[in-house]
């Protein structure tokens, strides 16, 4: 990782509302060449907003993302392409398509936005199962795979153009921690052999801190959409912030904005609210 080099990504003052709804409050941040850049953040604090912002499929209220160099907020779908090219995306529960078996999923991207011949293309799906550990599953469909498996195909399927970037939307929800190992490892594997730059939007911290080299945090509240915490994992693991201790921790109590809607759901159905001694049920 080099911070004097131009960034690979570069955010400068994004912001994005719905409607009257602040989702995004102007953050900013730079990845560069090698980074693996994992956000997170509590439900609803933006994480995802910001990586459809980078890979194109959301404009930004104001402010400016930069691929490569070139600010792609401006680029019509066509002019995006170039860099949509460049680019891997590793979806949520792997986004395979259920009527393609496992070898047609990973040819998809091949088929699309290339030109190689079908014997090569089927040459590249089968490196890219050796790659993730399932040779030879190129003829199974996806229903006939584990959850670990189909992340795996999915991954797969993001690397098949060997990208220069790699993002990912929660490569390692509803795994066991086994498994969630496995995908954290061939993470690491594939950006530093295929010598990608990766972006990880994640609520997971074992893996966050296990595979990340830059991290952000986006807060919630009266910090909506903004980054409260930037820097390595060993400065995000000390960092002062005790909204940040609180997540990483994974502690109920804390400066939480929902702690208070709690409290106060619990002592109405304790009956201790606005005087009310029972709670009975109705019907």
């Amino acid at each position: 990782m080099t911070d004097s080099a131009e960034p690979v990504i570069e955010v400068r003052d994004l912001a994005r509302k719905f409607g009257n709804r602040v989702v995004l409050n102007g953050i900013s941040f730079s990845v560069h060449r090698g980074d693996t850049l994992i956000i997170i953040g509590a439900s609803g604090c933006g994480k995802s907003t910001v990586l459809r912002h980078i890979i194109g499929s959301v404009k930004p209220t104001s402010g400016s993302v930069k691929i490569f160099g070139e600010e792609i907020t401006t680029m019509t779908p066509k002019e995006f392409d170039r860099i949509r090219a460049r680019f891997g995306m590793n979806f949520q529960f792997g986004a395979l398509l259920q009527s393609l078996t496992v070898g047609e999923n990973i040819a998809l991207p091949l088929l699309e936005n290339s030109r190689v011949d079908p014997s090569i293309v089927e040459l590249v799906v089968k490196m890219k199962l050796e790659l993730v550990g399932l040779t030879g599953f190129e003829h199974m469909k996806p229903s006939e795979l584990s959850g670990g498996m189909r992340k795996r195909v999915g991954l797969a399927r993001a690397v098949a153009l060997d990208p220069e970037l790699l993002f990912s939307d929660e490569p390692t929800s509803g795994l066991d921690p086994i498994m969630t190992a496995v995908i954290d490892q061939l993470t690491l594997d594939l950006t530093r052999k295929l010598d990608m730059t990766a972006v990880v939007v994640t609520h997971d911290m074992v893996s966050a801190f296990r595979i990340g080299t830059k991290m952000i945090m986006l807060g919630t509240g009266e910090r909506q959409g903004e980054i409260i915490a930037m820097g390595t994992p060993d400065e995000i693991r000390d960092h002062p912030d005790p909204a940040v201790q609180q997540f990483i921790r994974g502690e109920a109590d804390g400066p939480v904005p929902m702690r208070m809607a709690k409290n106060e759901y619990l002592d109405r159905l304790m009956g201790r609210a606005g005087g009310t001694e029972n709670v009975t049920p109705s019907g």
